[in-house]
Order: C-alpha cells, then structure tokens, then sequence
C-alpha cells in the first residue's frame, strides 16, 4: 500500500461508551465532540458493540435510527428521551458481505446504548450513516481478530469501523461503593492493553490469561471483545493514539483508541 493509500484510509476505533449518564455530562460531551472534531468526515460507521452479542452474525436497521434501545434501568427520565436519528447504511451490507464468506442474517433491531450515548457524543449532528452488526459471540479470538482484517478494505472506501465496549469493566464491583480510587489491578490491566496495541496486538488474542488479572476486570468478556476486531482493522504498522483516558466511578476505564 503506497503512501496516498494509507492516507485515505479512515481511522478505525474503540471507543469506551461509558456510564448512561455520561451522556448527560458537560465535561463527557466536550471530551467525544473534541475527539469527534479531530477525525475526517466518514462515508458511513460500520459498528459492533458489547450490548449487542449473538450466535454468529446479523445486520441491524437499515433505516433513519429513530427507534433506539434504552438498554439500562433506574435513570433519570431525560436520558430517555435522548433521540439520535442518524441516517442508516443500507448500501454497506453489499460491501461487508462482498468481504465475508460468513452467512449473515438481517434484523430490524434499533442501536442500543453502546453505539448511540459514544456517538451522540462524537458527532452530536447525527449526520454519519450507520450499520450496527452483531458481536458474534460463537467467535473465538483469533475469528474476531481475523474478522477485522477482512472488514478492513472498507476503510478505502470511507467507512469507519468502530467497536464499542470498555476496556476494565467489573460491574457487580463497581457498583458495590467500596471504591473512592482505582485500584492498581484495574490500573495494571488498563496500561497493560494501551503496551500491548503499541507493541504486539496478538498478544491480546491470549488477553485473558496474560493480562494482569484480565478476569477479575472483565468477568463477562463482551465489553473487551470488540477491541479485537478493531485491532485485527488495524495495519500492521499502525501506531495506536488514545483519544480519552482515565476513569469512571473509579473501576470503568475510559481509554479510547484510534489507529489511522
């Protein structure tokens, strides 16, 4: 690939949707909207998200997301209320399926909270068209891994691939109030990724029994998976950048990552 074509390659991303109630925060929509300010006007966002996992792979909506899934309980009322109607990518399941051999199904099912609260907050117009698709959950990691590289020619044609997830999330602890700071294993586990995407991303095809412990930050792995696809996206020769770091409520890492 010469120089002019990695130019006009998009970036792909991982990018930590958060806490609901980030959607909500001042300083939350400054930080995304910085982010979103910086990258280049996308053709269309192909997106896997943690909240969305099944048996192989399915296509959802393929039209104007004016029906999103408010996948949490117990918020305010207002963050119900937030609407997103970003235009839908119906033309991009030719092309991810020109690149697959998998067989992959279609569904009506609206985005849900791990594609809408990130970017809301990233391109807060609504104007960047979107196809969410499954988390195949039946996928190992090497399959994932393998699966962005083979969704990766859709960066040459103006597509942004985007996985949704967070890279320490142990819920039944972070919501237990015994913890004012990050502890050092959450910490440990955030810089151990941010080395491994700088120095060898097949080291996380064995994320869970090399990272430093890998299972007590992600006893579910959903919210860690759709970082593998995205690294898998990623040239070999691609510098990881993070966009946002640091964390919520003290357990959940907010480390975003852009190759390109």
């Amino acid at each position: 690939m010469n120089n002019q074509e990695k130019k006009d390659l998009m970036p792909v991303l991982f990018v930590s949707h958060g806490n609901p109630m980030a959607s909500l925060n001042e300083k939350s929509e400054k930080e995304y909207g910085a982010w979103g300010a910086s990258l280049p006007k996308a053709k269309a966002v192909l997106m896997f998200s943690a909240h969305w996992e099944a048996e192989g792979l399915i296509f959802g909506e393929t039209k104007r997301h004016e029906r999103l899934i408010y996948d949490f309980f117990g918020f305010p009322k207002k963050l119900y209320d937030i609407q997103y109607p970003a235009p839908a990518a119906k033309w991009l399941e030719d092309e991810v399926q020109n690149l697959l051999t998998d067989n992959i199904s279609a569904s009506e099912r609206g985005l849900d909270h791990g594609v809408w609260i990130p970017l809301s907050k990233i391109w807060p117009n609504a104007d960047v068209p979107i196809l969410q698709i499954s988390l195949p959950k039946n996928y190992s990691n090497q399959a994932l891994f393998d699966l962005g590289q083979r969704l990766s020619p859709l960066r040459q044609q103006g597509v942004m691939i985007i996985g949704g997830g967070t890279l320490t999330h142990n819920l039944k602890e972070g919501l237990s109030g015994k913890y004012s700071e990050t502890p050092e294993w959450v910490r440990n586990f955030d810089d151990w990724v941010a080395q491994v995407l700088r120095d060898d991303r097949t080291a996380l095809l064995d994320w869970e029994n090399t990272g430093p412990k890998a299972l007590l930050n992600h006893p579910s792995p959903e919210h860690f998976r759709p970082l593998l696809i995205v690294a898998g996206a990623a040239m070999r020769n691609e510098t990881p950048t993070f966009p946002l770091v640091g964390f919520d409520m003290a357990l959940f890492s907010k480390r975003s990552v852009q190759f390109g």
